[in-house]
């Protein structure tokens, strides 16, 4: 068949699936994301919390809260330990599949750029990363995001209106049409695509590095962690402006915003520029977190079970 993968004599012919379908890389990419997704997001949700709540209190009116500090203990205070928890399940619902998008699109983007010894050139590393991102961000952290955001500033009001997960989304959908779901769609993806980006430009190149060009050379876990944080500071250093946007376009008060650029326009005209940057602290700790142990989940599930199948 032209423009399929041909068969070396002697050898079997290759199966249509074997031909035209996802490498294996990508498969692992897509299973093995999807799992290290559901793992992460139940150790970090917290700060996603804490992050959300602060980027939602606005400058224009009196601050709610003082603080990262502040906001945690407000937020126990009023509704136990387990309110830091308010809104887990819509991300744990949506963690999955964004995981297995990004893991599964970088996989298999790698898969298609990379040279004879695995390796990606610098622009790859970049272009595969914002692939993943976009990816990500279309099929489902726009969706995912819109609910959680709204999850969390419901639980602001002295009367929350939505009474679970499916409830919401419902209501969301009734009240906004499944567009409503897309709300911030263009902000997010330039998130999603610029953070992954930079944390995979950063992680390729330091492992690249680390291993001298060599990529059959295992790395440490503890290394891969510490290599994961500094490819998450750098991606929160470099877009936390978009995330701010992002947020305030899928809060209940988005409809005050004509579009992305109208939401940036006035926070620069009635917050300032150090809005931007609300939820910073925060947001930092939670993505170094989250970017040190999903790279260290994924390559530990990955050499596991390349581990099993060897027995």
């Amino acid at each position: 068949m032209s423009g399929g993968v041909k068969p070396i004599p002697g050898d079997k012919p290759l199966s249509l699936w074997q031909q035209y379908g996802p490498s294996q890389s990508t498969v692992r990419g897509i299973v093995i994301g999807g799992a290290t997704g559901a793992i992460e997001i139940c150790i970090t949700f917290p700060t996603e919390y804490v992050k959300t709540q602060l980027q939602l209190d606005e400058r224009a009116k009196v601050p709610k809260y003082k603080g990262p500090i502040d906001c945690v203990k407000q937020t126990v205070k009023g509704h136990g330990f387990f309110g830091l928890y308010r809104g887990l399940s819509v991300l744990l619902y949506g963690s999955i599949p964004k995981s297995s998008f990004r893991f599964g699109t970088f996989e298999f983007l790698k898969s298609k750029a990379c040279d004879d010894r695995g390796n990606l050139t610098p622009i790859m590393r970049l272009m595969c990363g914002l692939g993943a991102g976009v990816s990500e961000a279309i099929f489902a952290v726009t969706p995912m995001e819109t609910v959680k955001v709204k999850f969390i500033h419901d639980q602001t009001l002295e009367k929350p209106k939505y009474k679970g997960f499916f409830h919401g989304v419902r209501s969301i959908v009734a009240n906004d049409g499944i567009g409503g779901l897309y709300k911030g769609v263009t902000a997010t993806m330039a998130k999603q695509g610029s953070n992954q980006a930079i944390r995979f430009f950063v992680m390729e190149t330091l492992k690249d590095w680390y291993r001298g060009g060599d990529n059959t050379q295992t790395i440490s876990k503890p290394i891969v962690g510490a290599m994961g944080v500094v490819a998450g500071a750098a991606s929160v250093y470099g877009n936390t402006p978009i995330d701010v946007v992002k947020t305030r376009m899928q809060g209940l008060e988005a409809k005050k915003y004509k579009n992305t650029i109208d939401c940036a326009l006035q926070i620069w005209r009635n917050e300032g520029f150090f809005a931007f940057y609300k939820g910073t602290v925060p947001r930092l700790s939670r993505v170094c977190l989250d970017v040190g142990i999903t790279f260290m989940i994924y390559d530990s599930i990955i050499e596991f079970l390349d581990g099993a199948f060897k027995k």
